[in-house]
């Protein structure tokens, strides 16, 4: 037992903030979910401040850490906003995990990709593009493509456009995304074998990896679309390559999302937070109480 005071930054009541909360106060005897909309930056006094659902306050720049597992339930410029909050907490010597500056690195999509393909990352061919014309133009090379909000979690908002010969259908489908993403970003739709990966790091080390296997006619292999966790033994190659991928943002703890090909394999994603679920079912491995060590080791 140590007295740290660990805070999680997270969702009340989910399961992955609540799995690593239930690991910070068995090893620390505190506990302290922190839901960001009921945070409060207050400047006059330099403090900032989280109310709980009993009406309590407490100033988080008080605490030894805090670990961000999920910073919204969704993605949104506003998920920026909540980090840049605790670039607060940081600046007052509070240890927060991953940072805040390599966590706003990646909430936008955009910023991800830019990193890894500076990093000679491979990742399915890409277009990034206000022009409908150029979108289109796109569409009708890849003959599908996916089309992705620049803010979003496990594929939501996600939709995929097909040339169907129909010039003026493909415009309409267009414009009809660019009508709520102003910015497009789509990407070639390969032929994947139902099942893409996750590969979990811990700073920076290489944890464990498991399958998502689609469920019934999903396009996507998300659980949120029903998909299901499998044990997945990667090769000293593909380890490597996701090891590249991650290590630009300098993650406290991550998830590669990768995908195998014809081709060889391709990078879809690095997440800001990555999931304990998928390594457990799918690894038999405690992602929370691997990260808790490197936390805990970290403020050793």
């Amino acid at each position: 037992m140590t007295d740290f005071k660990i805070g999680v930054v997270g969702i009340p009541g989910k399961w992955s903030t609540e799995v690593l909360a239930d690991a910070i106060e068995a090893r620390t005897g505190f506990r302290l979910v922190i839901d960001m909309a009921a945070v409060s930056l207050n400047l006059t006094r330099n403090c900032l401040e989280f109310r709980d659902s009993a009406g309590v306050r407490h100033d988080l720049t008080e605490l030894d850490a805090l670990i961000v597992k999920k910073i919204s339930a969704e993605y949104s410029p506003g998920s920026l906003d909540r980090l840049e909050l605790l670039r607060v907490a940081e600046a007052r010597g509070v240890r927060v995990f991953s940072s805040a500056e390599s966590m706003i690195r990646l909430i936008d999509r955009l910023s991800c990709t830019v990193t890894l393909a500076n990093a000679d990352i491979p990742m399915p061919a890409t277009l990034v593009t206000e022009d409908v014309t150029a979108a289109c133009e796109a569409v009708k090379r890849f003959k599908a493509a996916v089309f992705k909000p620049l803010f979003s979690t496990k594929a939501r908002g996600m939709c995929i456009i097909e040339n169907t010969g129909d010039d003026a259908a493909l415009e309409a489908a267009v414009r009809e995304f660019v009508a709520e993403h102003p910015m497009m970003y789509l990407q070639q739709r390969l032929d994947l074998p139902g099942q893409d990966y996750g590969m979990v790091f811990v700073g920076g080390r290489y944890l464990c990896s498991y399958a998502r296997v689609s469920g019934g006619d999903a396009w996507n292999t998300t659980i949120h679309a029903g998909g299901k966790y499998a044990p997945f033994e990667p090769s000293e190659e593909l380890i490597a390559l996701a090891q590249r991928a991650q290590a630009p943002f300098k993650l406290d703890f991550t998830t590669v999302d990768v995908a195998l090909t014809d081709d060889g394999p391709i990078i879809f994603e690095v997440s800001a937070f990555g999931g304990f679920r998928g390594a457990l079912e799918g690894a038999g491995v405690d992602a929370a109480a691997a990260y808790l060590d490197h936390v805990m080791e970290c403020l050793a």
